[in-house]
């Protein structure tokens, strides 16, 4: 990575982390933000890290790092990850995603991983910031989009770094509602029709997954037309 790059977007390529390097972008110039792509084993990825390239050269950003963490496969215990679990489909309370149960489609301690390459990725290089799209509001229950998460991550990164070393922990949309963060998106200029948030893979998302049923309701909350295609109608849709 260049030494001018200071800020480095954790971007799955779903509309959070969109966002994030939309939010990176403007405040850095494309030239100075880095993007990082993790694969996990997940059911999407292949349709994932076509969404991260898309987005990586619509801003025409050049300093990027795909890496694959292929443990959580081999770990399993999500239904993102482990084939034998089946990802939910027409009822977001059945997964937890409106209640305060974890759902099916959490990924053991993910996000904490995904950090650690950040952080030894800007510690190598320098970069000061570090985004990540994690959302409270709408974050299906899942313990590591919370933010005292990122409260206590931030403390590790200062005991856990060089003296010298200062890298911040950036979330953008934490506190923000997933119509909120469409609404951003759309003020940024973001590419949200190059963004997968679909738990299956395919060229068209499948409508039915808590994760398609999420974003059709904010895109209905913030009266703005989905630009991407589904396979079915969704609840949402009807």
């Amino acid at each position: 990575m260049a030494d001018t790059a200071s800020a480095i977007v954790l971007l799955s390529g779903g509309m959070d982390s969109c966002v994030c390097a939309a939010e990176a972008c403007e405040r850095h110039g494309p030239a100075n933000v880095a993007l990082l792509h993790a694969s996990y084993g997940q059911r999407t990825e292949s349709r994932e890290a076509r969404a991260f390239r898309e987005i990586a050269d619509f801003y025409g950003v050049t300093h990027r790092l795909m890496v694959k963490l292929d443990h959580f496969r081999a770990i399993g215990g999500s239904a993102l990850t482990d084939a034998s679990i089946a990802v939910p489909e027409n009822g977001l309370n059945s997964s937890g995603a409106d209640s305060n149960e974890i759902p099916v489609t959490y990924v053991p301690f993910r996000n904490a991983h995904f950090l650690s390459v950040g952080v030894s990725w800007a510690e190598a290089s320098g970069a000061g910031e570090i985004y990540i799209g994690a959302v409270a509001e709408d974050s299906s229950g899942y313990p590591d989009c919370r933010p005292e998460y990122y409260k206590i991550f931030q403390e590790l990164i200062r005991v856990g770094t060089r003296p010298e070393t200062q890298i911040e922990i950036v979330t953008p949309v934490i506190a923000l509602k997933k119509s909120q963060i469409i609404c951003r998106g759309i003020e940024l200029g973001a590419p949200l029709h190059l963004t997968w948030s679909c738990y299956q893979n395919g060229d068209e998302a499948c409508g039915v997954c808590d994760s398609c049923l999420l974003r059709l309701r904010a895109f209905a909350e913030a009266g703005i037309p989905d630009p991407i295609r589904y396979r079915q109608t969704s609840p949402v849709q009807r």
